[in-house]
């Protein structure tokens, strides 16, 4: 049979068949053709989205990129797209079969597939019999994807509002006390402002002594109030700083409230849409014109087989016949 593979006797060889190769290839073009067409082979569409990240901050060492793929590959979105085209009947999948789930999610996954680009954008490829459908899963997965992310941030802000909103108002009674502190040392010992009254009492005091306008001086009044800033000057210092601070604070906290409460109100988006899908006016499987020629080339090469093993055999039948 190796003496058939040398290229003279090969071309005397397929010379020689040369009517019944021609009619095999002819034949295994009419049927690639035949059995590659619409009746045999459903055709299906393609249609792509592809789109960046926005408004996110990555979790970890991922990238914006990388969560958004994974967010978008999530089960929850899978089971939303499924849920809202009905999959289960569009793919004609028997609901009474054991393993209709596992068939359902291996044929949805063969059509949708999502991957980054080399520019780090997220595409989303959906083939689908119906090029309608096929371009209306690729912007329903965008638009679950945005519903999902937005419901996670809203989670999160919504916890980082509590906590506002807990230090708020440990912030407004400890202001209150302070203020109902300082109430007290005003109304009940007279202290109001320490640096202004040390003043006076100084002033005072310098009067008594020197005995100018002394009868203009309430000595009494003069003691009183330098024993209660001897007293509660301190306290009067103190809660006059810390109330300082704690407004100071309160405002700060105050502002970061407001910002994550504007966040918290708003219908962000949160992908960029750089290529929209649309329905594909032509197939993107079969390509018949690939079937047609795979078909005649492999019907010739099974053909050059047996035609080898043919004459293989009457070779040997001949010698066995001379000898």
């Amino acid at each position: 049979m190796d003496n058939y593979f040398n290229n003279t006797s090969l071309i005397r060889l397929l010379y020689k068949w040369k009517y019944h190769l021609a009619v095999v290839f002819i034949l295994a073009v009419i049927f690639g053709a035949i059995f590659s067409g619409p009746a045999f082979i459903t055709p299906l569409y393609k249609s792509e989205a592809i789109a960046y990240p926005a408004n996110i901050n990555s979790y970890s060492d991922e990238s914006e990129t990388e969560q958004m793929l994974q967010i978008i590959q999530s089960q929850i979105i899978v089971d939303s797209v499924i849920q809202r085209f009905n999959l289960l009947e569009h793919y004609e999948i028997d609901p009474a079969y054991p393993y209709w789930k596992t068939v359902l999610l291996k044929r949805f996954h063969d059509n949708v597939k999502i991957g980054k680009t080399p520019y780090e954008a997220i595409s989303i490829v959906v083939t689908d019999k119906d090029p309608e459908i096929a371009a209306e899963m690729a912007s329903s997965i965008l638009e679950f994807y945005d519903i999902k992310t937005a419901m996670m941030h809203r989670n999160k802000r919504f916890e980082v509002i509590l906590m506002y909103q807990k230090q708020l108002e440990a912030k407004i009674a400890l202001i209150d006390s302070l203020k109902n502190r300082l109430e007290e040392l005003g109304t009940t010992y007279g202290l109001i402002d320490y640096s202004v009254q040390s003043q006076e009492i100084m002033r005072g005091f310098l009067k008594t002594f020197d005995g100018s306008d002394s009868r203009n001086v309430n000595t009494k009044g003069v003691n009183e109030l330098k024993t209660n800033i001897e007293k509660l000057g301190g306290d009067l210092l103190t809660t006059v700083e810390m109330l300082q601070h704690e407004s100071r604070t309160y405002v700060d906290i105050k502002v970061d409230y407001e910002q994550e409460m504007r966040f918290y109100r708003s219908n962000l988006t949160y992908s960029n849409i750089i290529s929209p899908p649309f329905p594909s006016d032509k197939k993107a499987y079969p390509v018949r014109w690939v079937i047609v020629a795979l078909s005649a080339l492999g019907a010739l090469l099974v053909s050059i087989l047996v035609i080898f093993a043919i004459e293989n055999k009457r070779r040997l039948m001949g010698a066995r016949q001379s000898s």
